[in-house]
């Protein structure tokens, strides 16, 4: 008995050794990877308050030889166009989130339920647009000659609140998890499809919709794209159209230096903290993004897993 007891402690030990190992290992890897993803965001931040004679002397550096608030400083001399800008980025991602969870959590809700009549033709459709698009040039057009959505802030969100793929993932979330019986329990108390749908389906979805609010959420923030093709207004720029046009501006000047009409020009193109305004724009920009990942974090776990059965 008790050397069977030995052998059974022992064996115990032996596992709990490799566990132990696994666990060792696999912190290390972690560790490992969260500096390698983490060191490029670090390098940013310190390019941005390096001096443009430190970056001059010896390129980007963890550990610049001087500091400086240069480019920061020229970022605020462009403050009212900045602000302009950030409040327009703001406003896009956060109605454009905003109605594109109440868009694609109702689209998904119509063709999860199976007493809809054309159940069947909207998700094709759906599916359908998830394969073949109009292209670049026949939604230009549609855009702006049919729905007049040139040079409007509206066109930043409205073509994409709502994605044929989020709907389709949203409903397969609502299969599994919503059972028929309870949408009939609603009905048979006196809830009509609004109240089914903002008191019982929106609570229960809530990891599936925060998942999709922060995608939609990084998505809006991030696009420049859009605002460079339909925006004219400098008022109505977001941030990443105003960071787009300055890197131009900035690579302009530096190039042509040379070509500048005065002594005090060329000096002035050439001691321009071109890499630091650079990278201080970004921080700007990816900041306020950054903060979001913590307050959807606890969703977001338990709503990426949502699209790994899909039927």
């Amino acid at each position: 008995m008790d050397r069977n007891s030995d052998e059974f402690g022992t064996k115990v030990a032996r596992v709990g050794q490799k566990v132990l190992l696994h666990d060792i290992i696999l912190n290390a890897i972690m560790v490992i990877l969260s500096i390698i993803f983490l060191a490029p965001v670090a390098l940013v931040y310190i390019i941005s308050f390096s001096s443009a004679e430190s970056i001059r002397e010896i390129g980007y550096s963890f550990v610049p030889k001087s500091w400086s608030l240069d480019g920061y400083i020229y970022l605020l001399g462009s403050s009212e166009q900045l602000l302009s800008s950030l409040g327009v980025s703001v406003f896009v991602t956060v109605v454009g989130t905003v109605l594109t969870v109440v868009v694609t959590g109702m689209i998904a809700y119509v063709i999860y339920r199976k007493d809809f009549k054309y159940r069947k033709q909207l998700t094709f459709y759906l599916f359908f647009t998830m394969l073949f698009s109009g292209g670049m040039v026949p939604s230009y057009i549609v855009n702006t000659n049919l729905l007049h959505l040139g040079d409007n802030i509206l066109i930043l969100f409205l073509p994409t609140l709502c994605s044929a793929w989020n709907a389709i993932i949203l409903r397969t979330f609502y299969t599994q998890t919503i059972p028929d019986s309870l949408i009939e329990a609603a009905k048979i108390d006196g809830a009509d499809e609004w109240v089914i749908f903002f008191r019982i389906v929106i609570p229960i979805a809530r990891p599936a919709l925060a998942t999709i609010a922060l995608f939609s959420m990084v998505g809006l923030w991030n696009d420049w794209f859009t605002g460079l093709l339909y925006i004219n207004t400098p008022s109505k720029e977001p941030l990443q159209v105003l960071l787009q046009k300055l890197q131009s501006t900035l690579d302009y000047l530096t190039t042509n230096a040379s070509f500048a009409s005065s002594a005090d020009g060329i000096r002035m193109a050439l001691n321009m903290p071109t890499d630091s305004v650079r990278m201080a724009l970004t921080v700007l920009i990816m900041t306020p993004i950054l903060f979001a990942y913590p307050f959807f974090q606890k969703y977001f776990v338990r709503g990426i897993t949502i699209g790994s059965v899909k039927g």
